[in-house]
């Protein structure tokens, strides 16, 4: 998960550069992406142990889990248009309070008074980064419409993780994702065809295709068997700990690409979301 969290935050800078040359729409985007990325985990899959008949018992868990991770990444990259990398991903630290939650529902797994408190603390720590450390802006409740659409798409992937392991049935996590992946492929296409041809491929700027590559074969394909690997092992809000790691590793993306450092004052929430990591993964007596 400690990977995890650096590699998918990767995703933000680069898909935000994406998005913002206006040349292709996050349906289009994430088309061609979940296609190749299903393509290259079956390979995978394939070539390490193969894949059994048994893992397409109850094909229905695929649509599911296939659907929310299909919204996830739609409506982040939707958010990206108008919301910087910083900001979206302070949304995404919101994630572990809605895991647990959803994952009490879903699994009966509960948030012990320690884990609450640590959520609290992250979750202030990435409401201090949303709104840019700025008081005025918390009272008067102003979030852009980039950070509004990308936590519905939040919202998917909180309740994902815990139905990873509510439905997973003992399989190798390079098969499973392999049919999570294919069936978020047919929703993607499902939906985005027309986008699909529409797109002037022959005309899209490189950074457009580095952040296919990057979201490919890194953010899909490697992530998601790193989170369904996780999820089966730990509790949906301690897989999710780790995304407060996130706003980190995107101000470090943000520098190397040339962007900037954000102001002084978003380093406070920063610093509430790293101790809230601690107090999540601090054993518990």
């Amino acid at each position: 998960m400690l990977v995890f969290s650096c590699l998918v935050a990767g995703s933000f800078p680069l898909g935000s550069l994406a998005m913002k040359t206006g040349t292709i729409t996050p349906l289009a985007f994430n088309s061609i992406r979940f296609v190749l990325a299903a393509t290259a985990i079956a390979i995978i899959a394939q070539s390490t142990g193969g894949i059994p008949r048994t893992a397409l018992r109850a094909p229905w868990r695929y649509v599911i889990l296939g659907g929310l991770f299909a919204l996830y990444f739609v409506m982040m990259f939707e958010g990206l248009k108008t919301a910087t990398p910083v900001s979206t991903a302070a949304v995404f630290t919101l994630t572990p309070v809605l895991a647990a939650g959803f994952g009490y529902v879903l699994m009966r797994q509960i948030t012990t008074p320690r884990i609450a408190l640590a959520l609290t603390v992250g979750a202030i720590g990435a409401l201090w980064v949303i709104f840019r450390a700025d008081l005025s802006a918390f009272l008067a409740f102003e979030v852009g419409r980039g950070e509004m659409v990308y936590f519905v798409g939040v919202v998917a992937h909180a309740i994902y993780t815990p139905l990873v392991s509510k439905f997973s049935r003992g399989e190798r996590a390079p098969v499973f994702i392999t049919f999570v992946l294919c069936a978020s492929s047919v929703v993607m296409l499902a939906f985005g065809w027309r986008d699909l041809l529409a797109t002037n491929w022959a005309g899209l700027p490189p950074i457009v295709w580095v952040a296919v590559a990057y979201t490919t074969l890194i953010a899909t394909t490697t992530t998601s068997t790193l989170l369904t690997f996780a999820s089966v092992r730990l509790d949906s809000a301690k897989v999710m700990a780790y995304t407060y790691l996130t706003p980190s590793w995107v101000i470090l993306w943000e520098v190397a690409l040339g962007n900037g450092v954000p102001s002084g004052l978003i380093f406070v929430g920063i610093g509430l979301t790293i101790l809230a990591l601690y107090l999540l993964l601090k054993h518990e007596e």
